[in-house]
């Protein structure tokens, strides 16, 4: 008898943790948002790792100097978030932007409108489609459209990675305590 009200305890807790678990609610917003964001602190650490005088070095000449990386991250990013349709104000980017300082207030500045515009959408709206998604994506999302920027992002940081390395640089996500 023990044994039969142990076990039927047993399932009693384990039902009630499921339906905790179950209440739990995903947020596609909130986890787009909190993306976003962490993002904006990984860019911050990897531009802010090359030295100022190392800003202008390009791994090959037909390539981006550090800084112009920089600072295609963040005129895509203001670009391509003026198309997901929003009532935040785009911040004005000018592309020839150089210098450190300069070009990461930019990105940030490109990151902060991000924000912006995510904490307009909620789980509806951002599953809705773009005002002006660009050709080459044809018909998209809201959501798409970060998670396209968020992709090429991710893309120039890989760029970035090997730029810091060939100036003896560890990029800040390498550094182990």
């Amino acid at each position: 008898m023990k044994q039969l009200v142990r076990t039927i305890g047993m399932f009693v807790i384990a039902l009630c943790m499921a339906d905790t678990a179950l209440a739990q609610t995903v947020s596609i917003q909130a986890e787009m948002l909190k993306d976003w964001t962490d993002l904006k602190g990984t860019m911050d650490r990897i531009a802010g790792a090359m030295p100022e005088d190392k800003f202008t070095f390009k791994s090959t000449p037909p390539q981006r100097d550090f800084g112009q990386q920089v600072m295609h991250v963040a005129t895509v990013n203001a670009r391509f978030l003026g198309m997901v349709g929003s009532k935040a104000v785009a911040p004005k980017i000018d592309p020839n932007t150089t210098g450190k300082a300069a070009t990461i207030a930019a990105m940030d500045a490109s990151f902060d409108y991000g924000i912006a515009v995510l904490k307009e959408l909620n789980d509806q709206t951002i599953l809705q489609p773009a005002a002006m998604p660009p050709g080459f994506l044809g018909p998209s999302s809201r959501a798409r459209m970060f998670t396209f920027l968020i992709g090429h992002t991710w893309d120039i940081y890989g760029q970035m990675a090997v730029y810091l390395r060939l100036n003896g640089v560890v990029p800040p996500a390498s550094v182990r305590p």
